[in-house]
């Protein structure tokens, strides 16, 4: 990101909210807003869009910090990084399950949080740095559309079987047919949201409601047998199990 990194602090102590907003204003990033609840979160995600959540796994309210994260990953991609007070294993767990980027422990000083978002703000760059290389797809909360044949054509994300890489290239696999893109795995992997979709090798993503089988190499699709990689295994399953 070129601009100025924009963040969205979610905090239910406004003392504590008040005080990372100006240490972050200090730093040069802009604050989009702080918000108390996961309920205002949610919509301010949606309205203003911003690059970062600064997020407190423990705020009051119906929703908890992770409630608030899952609710924005179902229509918009955006990094976090978590501020806990917790630090027991079944909070780290599910935190995990939305993918953050960092965890910022409480109490923390004004250098823990400088070094992780520096760290963390350098990692998005990164990212973007490699969904612009060749981009050809737009994603939206329920379709994208891909470059096909000259011209943009929509697709919906419950279309999708799998998405299976060639070096360069990916092959999206729907109910329709099949369309190829000059786009990486890691691309994929970034722009397709995580909720619906998880890789299970180093050559494949697939789309979870889309399973028939998962046996204990392989997972089916249809008539389509896919590998499961050793390192994926694990997070295919717990992936499952949440479903």
């Amino acid at each position: 990101m070129d601009r100025t990194t924009r963040i969205l602090i979610v905090e239910d102590d406004m003392i504590i909210g008040a005080n990372i907003s100006l240490q972050l204003s200090n730093l040069g990033y802009e604050v989009t807003g702080i918000e108390s609840r996961g309920e205002e979160a949610i919509v301010h995600a949606r309205e203003n869009t911003p690059d970062l959540l600064l997020l407190d796994i423990n705020l009051k309210g119906s929703l908890s910090g992770i409630d608030t994260a899952m609710a924005i990953q179902k229509f918009r991609t955006i990094p976090i990084v978590y501020l806990t007070a917790n630090g027991d294993e079944d909070t780290f767990s599910k935190a995990k399950e939305t993918h953050p980027k960092a965890f910022i422990t409480k109490p923390f000083n004004k250098l823990d949080l400088q070094r992780t978002l520096e760290l963390v703000v350098a990692q998005i760059k990164d990212d973007k740095s490699v969904q612009d290389n060749g981009r050809n797809m737009e994603v939206m909360e329920d379709r994208i559309f891909v470059r096909h044949r000259g011209k943009m054509e929509k697709l919906l994300l419950e279309d999708i079987f799998f998405v299976e890489a060639n070096r360069n290239y990916c092959t999206l696999v729907t109910d329709s047919g099949k369309y190829v893109l000059s786009s990486t795995l890691k691309t994929m992997e970034q722009l397709l949201p995580k909720t619906q979709f998880t890789r299970v090798h180093r050559s494949f993503i697939v789309k979870l409601s889309k399973l028939d089988v998962v046996a204990d190499q392989h997972v089916e699709i249809g008539r389509n047998a896919i590998p499961i990689g050793k390192s994926y295994k694990e997070t295919l399953l717990n992936r499952i199990r949440t479903i």
